[in-house]
């Protein structure tokens, strides 16, 4: 491209390059892939696609030790839109996690909303069907208006987005912690069901091919929205609501359907969502995998709005869009297809040899570029950053639990946990989702992990979201392994295998090397786990720059597990379901409180270190409770986690209003407080009809696991544990129930 295709647009320099993001080393890497200045369009090309959001270039390097292949995957990690697993059949469960936290910060309604919509897109642009849809969100105390603010109007967007979708919200995680109060975290999960003939591929091929945009018009909303996304929120974040886009729920059913339908007429080589960098991705990443070009011509661009630069019309990132490689000569198939259901499909340009993706606007040259110089794992930058461990760690890591005071009244700790913000129902959260629609829910977001069916065989698929942001804040790598290996605890307490996670690492500034190193510690701890457990790593997302003002969040690398039953009518809930039943404990509680909700209700700090966690008995443990469910032996299984042994048996109790008396013999020489509200990791409760508690005991044995009948299930209404603790349901119900709703009525 001569200079003389640049026309009127802004001469471009280093100066306009740093207010793209861009440093200096990258301005020069640009130049010497052009041999030239860059035009305008083209700057902002780069700048998007090699912005944090996008490229990864802080993070690839660590995400590559992860185990991205194998097991049931179909395909490895990153290479493909949303993950792919194989479940018998001839069906395969496409699921991803990602997160939209940023635009979230600064417009929560549409930041969620499009947050949702935009993963639903990553599911159904691989052909497959979207069955269910899970969140995992952390926002600041609820006494503060600004998080009650931000709360309600997250939950909003992700409800109504889903419920006029129509796709259920079966599950999901709720925290609050002082530290996400300028920043909260909305990661939004979704998964599918592809026969695997149908599934689709994000790739450009066939020299000659139409390119197809279809979906909505293309506005001004979202432009920069991966910069933004890149870059550490402050004062002037509200001036940036430009950025965040605006979702049309009623619109995305409509591409569902009708890129579902061209998909399945054979015709389509490859599709991919318009998301982060909107047409510069999808047309630049499409090509790059392909090993083809593109030529794209701005002009035949469904427009809402006038004067729209080529500059905008490629960096807006408005929803509800796809670009679309067809085999030629079936143009008309897929053009009836898309006004059967009325919306805009529009050739917008083809697929040329090569490798330059070239964009053309009203006969001007606008940009030239090479296509894998802008994609991750070829042409973009990858850094490996400064690392150093946290200076805090020092100070949480003195603290001795003997120091802490024995505790003097059980009952009122155990009301005070069930009532604690983190521990509390979410039923205000969840009865505002559908998690019905389509008729597939089994077990919803009162679980351990939501079950959904598969029409049309006997399987069914157990989906959970997990992280302790405080286990992880305290040691990064053993929280990353706890955040794996609870999130496949809570599947196998319904019965189901895990197979495969993705995963959303929510972290801060990249450059500050304390930063980094929880980065990297929590990297190798999901590691670690993933392959202790054969869960590989289907893909996900990475979320820097999450910071107010005045700190960064806590690590929060959020876990999304997919387990698999073989028959969905066997799945095991966490309620007790008769009186007079075994409650069997697997696992050993060690009195650790280290990072625990009770520490924290005591001293209003977070302190000590986070449990440990020991990857082969875990392994074991999750198999044995498999065994005994699949053989039929229990009627009721619950992660222990937050708030302990305690909590875990009074959520059981609520759930159906059933009592419980544990032994008072039960403490084997660890202190009763740290028994029973202590998070040891690798522990589960059961219920059981006594006929088989030798069985289960057996089976644990089996596997070299602890295994104890603590107590049994009883019709007096109470949560008793010796002359310790005697709490009524009721009265337990009330305080589980009411903190949420308390804080949010009214308001």
């Amino acid at each position: 491209m001569s200079q003389s295709a640049i026309y009127a647009e802004p001469v471009v320099d280093l100066g306009l390059a740093r207010e793209h993001g861009l440093t200096e080393e990258e301005y020069q890497r640009i130049l010497e892939i052009l041999g030239r200045v860059p035009t305008y369009t083209e700057l902002g090309i780069y700048s998007v696609m090699w912005s944090e959001h996008c490229s990864y270039k802080n993070s690839i390097a660590v995400l590559k030790t992860l185990p991205r292949s194998g097991g049931r995957l179909l395909v490895a990690a990153g290479e493909e839109n949303a993950g792919l697993v194989d479940i018998g059949s001839n069906f395969a469960v496409a699921f991803k996690i990602e997160s939209h936290n940023h635009p979230s910060a600064v417009e929560p309604y549409q930041g969620a909303a499009t947050g949702v919509g935009g993963i639903l897109r990553d599911i159904f642009t691989m052909g497959a069907r979207p069955i269910a849809a899970l969140n995992s969100l952390r926002f600041g105390s609820l006494e503060d208006a600004r998080g009650r603010y931000l709360f309600k109007n997250v939950v909003k967007g992700i409800g109504d987005y889903g419920n006029s979708f129509g796709v259920p919200t079966v599950g999901g995680e709720v925290y609050f912690d002082e530290c996400y109060r300028d920043n909260p975290l909305v990661n939004a999960m979704a998964v599918g069901i592809v026969e695997h003939n149908q599934v689709a591929r994000a790739v450009a091929s066939g020299i000659g091919n139409p390119v197809f945009m279809v979906g909505s018009a293309t506005g001004r909303d979202g432009i920069h929205g991966a910069t933004f996304a890149s870059e550490e929120l402050s004062e002037d974040s509200e001036s940036r609501r430009p950025s965040v886009q605006v979702g049309d729920p009623f619109t995305e059913k409509l591409l569902l359907e009708a890129t579902l339908e061209a998909i399945g007429t054979g015709h389509v080589v490859g599709v991919q969502d318009m998301g982060a960098a909107g047409l510069t991705c999808s047309s630049t990443e499409m090509s790059a995998k392909g090993g083809v070009g593109m030529n794209l011509y701005l002009e035949r661009v469904p427009v809402r709005e006038e004067e729209m630069t080529s500059y905008e019309i490629m960096l807006s990132e408005s929803q509800e869009r796809m670009l679309m490689v067809v085999k030629k000569g079936h143009e008309e198939t897929i053009l009836k297809i898309f006004t059967k259901w009325d919306l805009p499909a529009v050739c917008v340009g083809e697929v040329v040899s090569g490798n330059l993706v070239s964009v053309f606007h009203k006969g001007e040259l606008k940009a030239e570029v090479p296509a894998p110089s802008l994609v991750l794992g070829e042409g973009a930058p990858v850094y490996i950053r400064e690392a150093k461990e946290p200076e805090y760690l020092q100070r949480t890591r003195i603290f001795d639990a003997r120091s802490l005071p024995e505790l003097g009244d059980y009952n009122r700790m155990l009301l005070k946990l069930l009532g604690s913000i983190r521990i509390s129902s979410r039923r205000w959260v969840y009865e505002q989702y559908d998690s019905m629609v389509r008729t597939n829910t089994v077990a919803g977001s009162s679980g351990d992990a939501a079950v959904v069916r598969i029409k049309g065989t006997t399987k069914g698929i157990s989906v959970a979201t997990d992280c302790n942001a405080r286990y992880v804040f305290l040691d990064p790598r053993r929280g990353g392994q706890i955040a794996v290996a609870e999130s496949a605890r809570n599947v196998v307490c319904t019965g189901a295998k895990p197979v495969a996670i993705t995963n959303c690492l929510n972290f801060g500034n990249p450059y500050d090397p304390e930063v980094y190193w929880q980065f990297r510690e929590a990297v190798a701890g999901i590691g670690d786990a993933c392959r202790a457990l054969d869960t590989p790593v289907t893909g996900g997302n990475v979320s820097f720059y999450n910071e107010g003002p005045e700190h960064a969040v806590y690590p929060t690398p959020v876990i999304g597990m997919l387990g698999i039953l073989d028959d969905v009518n066997a799945a095991v809930g966490i309620g007790f379901r008769r009186a007079n039943h075994d409650l069997v404990l697997l696992g050993s509680p060690k009195g650790e409180i280290g990072g625990s909700e009770y520490l924290y209700l005591v001293t209003g700090k977070i302190l000590g270190t986070a449990p440990v966690m020991d990857l082969d008995y875990e392994r074991r443990l999750q198999a044995s409770c498999l065994e005994m469910i699949n053989r039929g032996l229990v009627e009721s299984a619950h992660d222990v986690s937050e708030g302990g042994i305690a909590v875990a048996l009074a959520e059981s109790s609520v759930s159906n209003g059933l009592g419980v008396s544990v032994r008072a013999d039960i403490f084997g020489g660890v202190r009763p407080d740290f028994w029973l509200f202590g998070e040891t990791q690798s522990m589960i409760t059961l219920s059981c009809d006594r006929s088989n508690s030798n069985r289960i005991i057996s089976i644990a044995k089996e596997h070299n696991v602890d295994a104890q009948v603590i107590g049994h299930t009883a019709e007096h209404g109470r949560i008793r544990v010796g002359q310790l603790m005697d709490v009524s349901v009721g009265e337990a119900k009330g305080a589980y129930e009411s903190s949420i709703p308390s804080q949010m009525n009214g308001r």
